[in-house]
């Protein structure tokens, strides 16, 4: 099978890295693609949002299989475009990705299918957003409509704060804050039927504790020992399938990756957000822990044929990844710093490293993004996976990087 991916970030050299491992892969190919990717796929420079370029590109090396990794891309319509040329593509089309295009789209799906999430006003004036800000209180959630990398929602006590992050987007959702752990859950989908992934935990806060401002995520970990029996079996009949079905009903049938962000709450789970792609970083984890082949998998979700009920084999033990950023990440991250040691953080037994932020610049491996390495350790269970990845992580040497030193820490402690 010959395979394009989409995409240059971390999540997509993790997806890569699955779909080399199926032995139904022939070819592999991403566009752009990052220095990681290259060193197990053919990289094309080109805009994959641009769906005539990547069209162009299809046509010329006549995949049987595109695979689409970040939103943007989705949103662009690109899927679409990739369908209509006649070749299976695992990735919505432009009017189903809208479930993350437009928090608003999302939060009326949720009422049409009864899926249970967090009381909301869709604002679109200041004198709006001051009234939802009155109805639901701190700790106070504002979420830019649109699209914005994991970093358009503010979580705060402030109300000034609040209001400032909402005059800052234009239309804005306002919700109540939903107390309780979070846990992400992906679902694959041929736009009828659908099949978990394992859950995963990340870490969205740039700062250990929790603290700091949101980022697109500093880490995260699986399994969940701490989650409920049962949990991944309630969230697809109550949350995932009703979704999928009523996509299907409004003629816009759902192909590809629906990732789930839920909150465990005292009155039950509630969805957080919908993403249209694979979460990055839970997707370095979770793709770790499959045993049954990615590409086929997709495959069969982009032909519209998953069997019903189908079931995943997965990897016994566990798998950590902890983010390496550039300095002042998220900020204003800085970029161009040399970036060293990945060799010897690939050398720790049970760690590999993914490219999530970098770029060649006169032979040198350099930061060109706020995330830069995603460096993943495995092991029999959390603990030894987590000492792995840190294990890792100290043979890293970049000026300024940083990185969560607490990720899965809560999950590893000892009951006290």
């Amino acid at each position: 099978m010959r395979v394009l991916l989409l995409g240059s970030g971390g999540r997509e050299h993790a997806i890569a890295r699955a779909l080399r491992l199926d032995p139904a892969v022939t070819a592999l190919h991403c566009a752009p693609g990052n220095p990681g990717t290259a060193e197990i796929a053919d990289n094309h420079v080109l805009d994959p949002t641009d769906p005539v370029a990547v069209v162009e590109l299809a046509r010329r090396i006549r995949p049987e299989l595109v695979v689409i990794g970040p939103e943007a891309v989705l949103i662009a319509g690109v899927a679409d475009a990739v369908r209509r040329a006649g070749i299976p593509c695992f990735g919505p089309d432009a009017a189903a990705a809208r479930i993350e295009g437009s928090k608003a789209f999302a939060k009326e799906i949720m009422e049409a299918a009864g899926v249970p999430t967090a009381a909301s006003r869709v604002c679109e004036s200041d004198d709006e957003v001051r009234a939802a800000l009155d109805l639901f209180g701190p700790p106070y959630v504002v979420k830019d409509d649109g699209l914005a990398a994991g970093k358009g929602v503010v979580v705060t006590e402030d109300r000034a704060a609040a209001e400032e992050h909402a005059g800052s987007c234009g239309r804005v959702v306002v919700e109540e804050y939903l107390e309780g752990p979070e846990i992400s859950l992906f679902a694959l989908s041929d736009g009828t039927h659908s099949v978990p992934l394992l859950p995963a935990q990340d870490f969205k806060r740039a700062y250990d504790g929790d603290e700091g401002p949101n980022t697109g995520g500093m880490g995260a970990y699986t399994p969940l020992p701490w989650a409920p029996a049962g949990l991944v079996d309630e969230v697809m009949s109550t949350v995932v399938q009703p979704v999928i079905d009523e996509l299907r009903n409004r003629r816009t049938p759902y192909v590809g990756v629906l990732y789930a962000g839920l909150a465990l709450t005292p009155a039950g789970i509630r969805v957080i957000e919908f993403n249209a792609r694979f979460g990055d970083p839970e997707v370095q984890v979770v793709l770790d822990r499959l045993a049954t082949p990615l590409a086929t998998l997709l495959q069969s979700c982009a032909i519209g044929g998953l069997p019903e009920n189908t079931r995943l084999e997965w990897k016994p033990g566990a798998a950590v990844t902890v983010v390496v950023a550039a300095e002042n990440y998220p900020a204003d991250p800085v970029k161009g710093d040399v970036v060293a040691g990945i060799e010897e953080a690939d050398a720790v037994p049970g760690a590999y490293v993914l490219h999530a932020g970098t770029k060649y610049s006169q032979q040198l491996l350099v930061a060109a993004g706020g995330r830069v390495l995603d460096v993943v350790g495995t092991g029999p269970d959390l603990a030894a996976a987590r000492a792995t990845a840190y294990e890792a992580v100290d043979k890293i040497r970049m000026r300024g990087m940083r990185y969560r030193s607490d990720i899965a820490a809560k999950a590893t402690a000892s009951p006290s």
